[in-house]
């Protein structure tokens, strides 16, 4: 099974998943946003903002293939380019991060690291650019409200689980952090976590968390 990482492109903006490619939830201000969806072309929306994104900051998305299929992403940008960032009641990001906005891992293809992978990638990237963290607006609350809730922001559960640190806190939307420097040096045991938590944040009933199989010895790990 080979897997592949890439940066996002207009190109391999296609690749998205259709609710992800049609969604400028992050990318335009609320009221923006809302017009867009309504009356406007989302997609060409968000077409926009990458191409504008790349042009005058750069890589702006991973995206992970596995033997040619598209199998998640990730993307992220300084707050600047990010209107929807101060709707949040615990903006501002910090001014020496880059706000990770959203990520999904394809269902059969979650628990095979990709979700870690991705992140990484993310992480090796803005460390060559002289980016110091990243920062995340997570949902306290993600899964407890039926009406509402917004498969665009992240559970907290998911970034505190894999090294984020709380620098505001708030009941439903605290602001995270972590430093790109403990994203390079993760070990395998968050692993799983990571994938399971990156599952639950897709808005397609084929994004969801995979349960790892129990290993016997009639059922061995793959090789």
């Amino acid at each position: 099974m080979s897997r592949r990482l890439v940066s996002l492109t207009l190109d391999t903006l296609e690749d998205l998943p259709r609710s992800c490619r049609q969604c400028v939830y992050w990318e335009l201000d609320p009221v923006t946003a809302e017009r867009a969806c309504q009356t406007g072309d989302p997609g060409l929306e968000k077409e926009a903002w990458v191409s504008q994104t790349l042009l005058e900051w750069g890589s702006c998305g991973k995206l992970a293939y596995v033997d040619g299929m598209p199998a998640g992403f990730i993307m992220y940008a300084p707050p600047a380019y990010v209107p929807r960032s101060m709707a949040f009641p615990t903006s501002p990001v910090s001014a020496d991060s880059v706000l990770l906005t959203t990520a999904h891992v394809v269902r059969a293809f979650a628990g095979g690291g990709l979700g870690r992978m991705l992140l990484q990638g993310v992480a090796r990237d803005l460390t060559k650019r002289g980016v110091r963290a990243i920062e995340a607006f997570g949902d306290a609350k993600f899964g407890e409200a039926e009406e509402g809730e917004n498969p665009c922001v992240a559970p907290a559960d998911f970034f505190l689980s894999v090294g984020f640190k709380t620098v505001r806190p708030h009941p439903r939307y605290p602001r995270l952090r972590l430093e790109l420097r403990t994203a390079l040096s993760w070990k395998s045991d968050v692993e799983y976590a990571l994938e399971k938590l990156l599952g639950s944040m897709s808005p397609e009933t084929l994004l969801r968390p995979v349960r790892p199989v129990a290993r016997t010895p009639s059922n061995p790990a793959p090789v």
